[in-house]
This record gives C-alpha cells, sequence and structure tokens, in this order.
C-alpha cells in the first residue's frame, strides 16, 4: 500500500471539510475554517477569520473538490476552477533554496496577513501534488451521493469509490437494475 504523502493528506483533509452524504460543512463559519486551520498548524490559535478569507477558502476548496472529481472521469464545473484559480491568486508563494514548511522549495509569501498565510500552506501542498504527479492518486468518489475524497492506493491508479464495499457496490446494482429494466421492458414484469 503506497501511503499519501504529507501534502496529499493536507488537501483531503481540506476537501473534505464538507461531507456531500451527511450534508455537512465544517467549514460553513469563520470561527470553524479558524478552528480547522488551527487544529493543522496553519494558523495561531485565536486568529479571526475575516468574511473575504472565508470565501476564498471556500472557492479554493470548491475548486479542488471539482478538479479531484475530474480524476474519476466527472465533468468539472468550469465555474469552481475559475474560482479557485482566482482564489490561488489572492495566495502568492514564492520560490525558496532553504524548502519551506513542508520540505517544498515554495514558501508563503511572508507579506500575506496570518489566515492567508495558513491557506497559502493549503495551496503549496497542491502545487506539490500537482507537479509530482500525485494529484492524480487523489480523488473524489465517483458516487455522487457521496463526494468523499480518497487517496488512490491501487497499483494503476485506477479507483473510483471510496468504498468499493458501499459506494462502488451501490453504483453496481443501480447499473444491473438499470439493465434488467431495459431488458424486461419498462415496468413490465418478466413471466
Amino acid at each position: 500500500m503506497i501511503d499519501a504523502p504529507v501534502s496529499a493528506q493536507l488537501v483531503e483533509a481540506f476537501a473534505n471539510t464538507v461531507d456531500v452524504e451527511l450534508g455537512t460543512d465544517d467549514l460553513d463559519t469563520a470561527k470553524k475554517l479558524s478552528d480547522w486551520l488551527t487544529g493543522r498548524g496553519l494558523l495561531d490559535r485565536g486568529r479571526r477569520v475575516s468574511a473575504d478569507d472565508h470565501a476564498l477558502a471556500l472557492r479554493l476548496r470548491a475548486g479542488i473538490r471539482e478538479e479531484l472529481g475530474a480524476n474519476v472521469g466527472d465533468t468539472a464545473e468550469p465555474g469552481q476552477l475559475v474560482g479557485a484559480d482566482e482564489a490561488l491568486r489572492e495566495l502568492p508563494v514564492f520560490v525558496t533554496v532553504r524548502g519551506g514548511d513542508r520540505h517544498s522549495a515554495l514558501t508563503p509569501d511572508p507579506e500575506l496577513p496570518p489566515v492567508r498565510h495558513a491557506l497559502a500552506g493549503v495551496a503549496i501542498a497542491w502545487s506539490d501534488l500537482v507537479v509530482t504527479g500525485d494529484a492524480a492518486r487523489l480523488k473524489r468518489c465517483a458516487e455522487h451521493a457521496c463526494a468523499w475524497v480518497f487517496w488512490d492506493v491501487s497499483k494503476n491508479r485506477s479507483r473510483r469509490w471510496c468504498s468499493m464495499r458501499v459506494c462502488g457496490n451501490r453504483n453496481k446494482a443501480r447499473r444491473y437494475a438499470a439493465k434488467q429494466t431495459a431488458t424486461t421492458g419498462a415496468g413490465v414484469p418478466r413471466p
């Protein structure tokens, strides 16, 4: 099994702050975003998150989730990707020869306010995944009722569901039922 790199773990955790199946959002308030960033060591405790910073984080998350859905064949919503790219432009990073906080050659712009500095850490993690090609292993579950983000440990990087036993089985059962309905005629029972 291939362990997810630290950058993938951070991006996965960020993307999974929204739970489609349960209808919950761990970042639905600025306070919750502050707590999440603090809990990951990206932001000092007690830092206030502005409404603008909160909106920026949500745009970044939405775009990352869309891109991860494309890794399982979903069509990404262009508006979400544009929004994330706009968010990234507000989180400038620099290249350094000494390595950044996450052993990357990138580091957040030191002039960024604390919350944006923290979000730039997420942006750097995403960048590391894209540059190394590991972003292809981070995927959003193809079961749209789930949409959980997971690290693909399959050898050929072909996994589509977070769990074959749950989401994969749901999908296969629906396809089988649709095939049976098509074979027997719409709603006409077989003799």
